[in-house]
């Protein structure tokens, strides 16, 4: 029997500093603009919700939010190139969500590329709404883009 995680079930796990190599690598796979790994490196120091997704060997994706105050702020979530149109995203941003909730956010944001039209519509079926926009918020190939600003209520309404 294998200890490794099966690709068709994939494993939820807290992100360590030994996996920042294969973070890294999805992340400059997957974005012309990525973060560099002192930034995921942080993210782990401060002790942000930092999260992957293990299919089999390999670590398809990861998400990574912060919160205080009654919020939170999904700063990065990304599925390796290879691992993409799986559901991956759903599972990484379900899992984000519910530990915001867990640390006592009453509301998540996030920022997006409005040429990111798939991410849009996973953030939409979550019942992200877009709340504006942060103008030239984002390196882009011919200067900068605009980053689409979303919000979820994480309890309910009165």
């Amino acid at each position: 029997m294998s200890a490794q995680p099966n690709p068709f079930h994939p494993v939820l796990r807290p992100l360590v500093e030994a996996d920042l190599d294969a973070v890294f690598e999805i992340e400059i796979s997957a974005y012309p603009f990525p973060w560099t790994r002192g930034i995921f490196s942080e993210c782990l120091r401060v002790g942000y919700g930092c999260y992957g997704l293990q299919a089999g060997p390999d670590l398809a994706g990861y998400a990574i939010h912060n919160w205080a105050a009654g919020e939170s702020h999904l700063l990065n979530l990304c599925v390796s190139p290879d691992w993409q149109r799986r559901g991956f995203g759903s599972i990484l941003l379900d899992h984000a969500i519910d530990h915001a909730r867990v640390c006592g956010a009453e509301v998540m944001f996030l920022e997006v590329r409005p040429s990111n039209p798939g991410a849009i519509a996973l953030y939409e079926r979550r019942g992200f709404t877009e709340i504006g926009r942060r103008p030239a918020y984002y390196r882009a190939g011919d200067g900068r883009e605009d980053a689409v600003v979303m919000r979820l209520p994480l309890v309910a309404g009165p």
